[in-house]
């Protein structure tokens, strides 16, 4: 689920909020679109653990060809504590990628970015392992400046 503010041409939206119970494997969330010329994504992800489970990830997302392919840009990663972790992606790092790097769903390493490349839609991809309880949440943010 997504909400969406628009302000100083900056885009606030939360990419994902749930409660999480069963274990789930690279589900994709519904696409932010129409971004065009963002320069960085600000990202705060938050974790209320309850109970149970073994680990959490969410891949902040990004494609160049209209969703046919994802590349993950931003990963969080959460296991059994609560816990809140902020990271900002951009287009223009100090060190640009590599040519030819190549695009991985899903597959970036916990709590690392991928700066350099930033398409004009976005997306969270999550994947939680164990069966969680007791009101154990995930929420990710993003503000998207252009």
């Amino acid at each position: 689920m997504s909400s969406r503010e628009a302000t100083s041409g900056n885009l606030r939206t939360t990419l994902y909020s749930a409660t999480i119970t069963a274990a789930i494997t690279a589900v994709g969330q519904t696409a932010v679109i129409g971004l065009p010329g963002t320069k960085e994504l600000h990202l705060h992800a938050n974790f209320t653990y309850g109970s149970g489970g073994t680990s959490a990830d969410v891949w902040v997302q990004t494609s160049l060809d209209n969703g046919v392919t994802w590349v993950d840009v931003a990963n969080f990663r959460f296991t059994t504590a609560s816990g809140r972790k902020v990271s900002v992606v951009v287009s223009n790092p100090a060190t640009p990628l590599t040519a030819g790097t190549v695009p991985g769903s899903g597959a970036l390493a916990a709590n690392t970015v991928l700066n350099g490349i930033l398409g004009d839609q976005f997306r969270a991809l999550v994947t939680t392992v164990g069966t969680y309880a007791g009101g154990t949440t995930l929420a990710l943010d993003m503000v998207a400046k252009g």
